[in-house]
This record gives structure tokens, C-alpha cells and sequence, in this order.
């Protein structure tokens, strides 16, 4: 059976709105992005040099336009000829639904003007399980299990159809990717608060044997106490 592994990568740096939870900001990476991006290449041949497989042809990518574009740089530094990227909106971070793009103070005054809801609770942004009360709107749990989901079949696919071992490349978000480990077994639930990702270092995940999973290459970041979840 071939072995399959999961390259997990934060996309690069980006604009992003200041004091905004939202992470499905519209807005592109940054010079630092891009050159962030332009590094992943080397990384990703390393490790398959020392994992002895291949590149599967066909990144996929978070919809957002900042992985959309960590993803084509990278395909291009590849090579532009026989890699392609596949958008998935499955890939997406955690999203805060009809709240979108708005400030804290803002959704704070939404919520404190709506006589349906309760102040919001302290450190509600990076609390795991807190959904804000607001159509479409996800936790950071629930989006990790969709990210779970999402590597899980294609992981299972890749894994019956290929017979030599191969590299599937992710590219999304940091928040919705650390919980998608924990829902994968990779971490501890503990362990998602006080780790982070590099934007664009890759985790390497072992896809194996019964839907289990195990970290083998790639750096997390260890995350600052007083640090509050962005994607």
C-alpha cells in the first residue's frame, strides 16, 4: 500500500484589517507573502527527497485569495507545466458568518444590541467551542472538523488510487488546521492553544492504516500565552 502523506501550509503573509476576527478577509499577500511563498518550493523537495516520494500534481487550496495565491507560487516555483490548484471551499477558515469583516466593537455593539443574546463572553475569539450567534457563523472546532473531513477523503482516495508514495499538498488557514489535527489525533486538545503555524512551513502528516494519523516532519510554532487566535 503506498504511503500518503498531508503537507499542511499556512498560507503567506497578508493584508489583513486590523482588530478583525474574520479570517475570510478578501485581500492579497503582502511582498512578505510572497516571498514566503516563493521559499516553499525548496521545502517541499527537501522533504520528499528524505520521504523518498513525489509531489501528487494537484495542490489544493483554500478558496481564500491568500492561498489561493501561496498555492499558485508554489505550483509555479514547482513546476508551472505539471502542477495545478484546486480550490475547495472546504478549506476555508473559521468562518463568523453574517458578522463577515467586521470589527470587534462592532460585533460587540451587534450583540449588546440584539435583546436575543448575552454579552459575549470573555476571550470568545479563541475559545474552541464559542460560536458567535449569527447565521452561517462557525466555532473554531466546527471548522476544524470540516478540515478533517475534507483531508480524510481525499487522503483515502489518494491512498487507493496511487501505487507509489505521494505527497498531497493543503493549503489554507492556521486556526482551522491546528483543530482539524486535533480532530485527526495529531494533537491534544491543550495543545491547540498553545501551538501555532508558521505561514508557509509545512506539517507533514502520515495518512495510515484505520483513518489514523501521525505527525512525522514540520515544525509547529509555540504560541506566546497571551497570544489570541488569528487564522
Amino acid at each position: 500500500m503506498a504511503k500518503v502523506i498531508a503537507a499542511l501550509i499556512r498560507h503567506g503573509d497578508y493584508q489583513q484589517l486590523a482588530d478583525t476576527p474574520s479570517a475570510h478577509q478578501p485581500f492579497p499577500l503582502t511582498k512578505k507573502g510572497i516571498a514566503q511563498a516563493s521559499a516553499l518550493a525548496g521545502l517541499i523537495e527537501e522533504q520528499c527527497a528524505q520521504l523518498n516520494c513525489q509531489v501528487n500534481p494537484v495542490i489544493a487550496s483554500s478558496r481564500l485569495l491568500r492561498a489561493w495565491q501561496t498555492a499558485n507560487i508554489l505550483a509555479q516555483s514547482l513546476n508551472s507545466t505539471k502542477y495545478s490548484v484546486q480550490e475547495y471551499t472546504g478549506l476555508a477558515e473559521r468562518g463568523v458568518g453574517s458578522a463577515a469583516n467586521l470589527s470587534i466593537q462592532q460585533i460587540t455593539d451587534i450583540v449588546q444590541q440584539d435583546p436575543r443574546y448575552s454579552n459575549l463572553p470573555k476571550g470568545w475569539k479563541s475559545d474552541s467551542h464559542f460560536c458567535l450567534p449569527f447565521q452561517g457563523a462557525e466555532s473554531l472546532l466546527d471548522a476544524g472538523q470540516r478540515v478533517a473531513n475534507l483531508l480524510q477523503t481525499e487522503m483515502q482516495v489518494l491512498q487507493q488510487q496511487n501505487q507509489a508514495d505521494q505527497i498531497k499538498i493543503f493549503v489554507g488557514h492556521g486556526a482551522a488546521f491546528r483543530h482539524a489535527a486535533y480532530h485527526l489525533g495529531v494533537l491534544q486538545y491543550e495543545q491547540i492553544a498553545q501551538l501555532s503555524m508558521f505561514h508557509c512551513q509545512p506539517i507533514f502528516i502520515e495518512y495510515q492504516a484505520e483513518n489514523s494519523w501521525k505527525h512525522i516532519a514540520g515544525a509547529w510554532k509555540v504560541r506566546s500565552a497571551h497570544n489570541q487566535f488569528t487564522d
